[in-house]
């Protein structure tokens, strides 16, 4: 259903952490213009730990006003407790999202009978197509292949964005990749992801790069390797640069040097430290963005 180079967009802020409309128009119109093919709002880029429910589904609103159906624009909708991601994945569905992208449950753990649970339960009753997403690395949570099998089989559950392995991945290819669109949720793997046949990428990258991450993900799509690599090998530097501190610390410094938005970003989470701004520039050069 969505294909291609998929920026998990960040949320402009102000300098005092008030969320800033006028730069959330300025970042569609320059993804709408540079080529990215979804946008998925409020996602963990999005910092939807510190929005609250009125705030997250205000931008998830404002993303969709500002798109005027352009191109697809998918919500974050995930939490920890089912009654929170159904609630925020029906008020995204109001909002007109084109579908909804839910992070399994964080810190509280739940079994692999909880979480399919949890996501079928959603998916029954908020008939919205739904990506399931898989980042254990962040949650200490991790959705299982089998349990991901089971999950193809709800009918408006289309796909998983899995930030893992690109073992992983492959084998979400080989059990259910017939029935269950996959993406790559590391920017790191994501170009051999999409050349073994997985449909896209859900990228941070593709923030600060979003041309070059659309023409990577085409080429990538279509099979030729060779252009692939050559476009994956200028955009290295800032896969690893923009994870130099926990995301989204690097890109928000990054697109602040853009100049799309003020650098605003709210705590617990603190602005690029100064050691690690040399590095992020270095790779926004060798990138050719600025």
């Amino acid at each position: 259903m969505f294909r291609g180079s998929m920026v998990a967009v960040v949320t402009p802020m102000k300098a005092d952490g008030a969320l800033d409309f006028e730069a959330l128009a300025r970042l569609v119109e320059f993804h709408v213009e540079n080529g990215t093919d979804a946008i998925i709002a409020v996602g963990t880029t999005g910092e939807s730990p510190t929005l609250d429910f009125e705030e997250h589904i205000t931008v998830i609103r404002k993303v969709v006003e500002l798109v005027k159906d352009r191109i697809p624009v998918i919500a974050g909708t995930g939490a920890n407790s089912t009654a929170e991601a159904l609630h925020l994945t029906q008020r995204a569905m109001a909002a007109g999202a084109d579908a909804c992208l839910l992070v399994t449950p964080y810190y509280n753990k739940p079994t692999q009978e909880g979480l399919y649970r949890h996501y079928k339960l959603i998916a029954d009753t908020a008939p919205i197509p739904q990506i399931l997403y898989n980042v254990p690395g962040r949650t200490a949570c991790d959705l299982k292949p089998e349990t991901v099998e089971r999950l193809a089989d709800v009918p408006n559950i289309i796909g998983i964005k899995e930030a893992s392995t690109l073992e992983r991945i492959q084998e979400l290819l080989r059990r259910c990749g017939d029935r269950l669109d996959v993406y790559s949720g590391d920017d790191g793997i994501a170009a051999e992801a999409m050349l073994s046949g997985a449909k896209g990428v859900i990228s941070v990258t593709a923030n600060v790069a979003p041309q070059l991450m659309h023409e990577m993900s085409m080429a990538a799509l279509a099979g030729d390797r060779a252009k692939t690599n050559a476009i994956n090998a200028q955009l290295t530097g800032l896969h690893q640069a923009l994870f130099l501190e926990s995301n989204p610390i690097p890109v928000k410094w990054a697109v602040h040097q853009l100049g799309l938005m003020p650098p605003g970003i709210r705590l617990p989470l603190m602005p690029l430290s100064e050691p690690f701004q040399p590095a992020v520039r270095a790779a926004m050069q060798q990138a050719g963005v600025i």
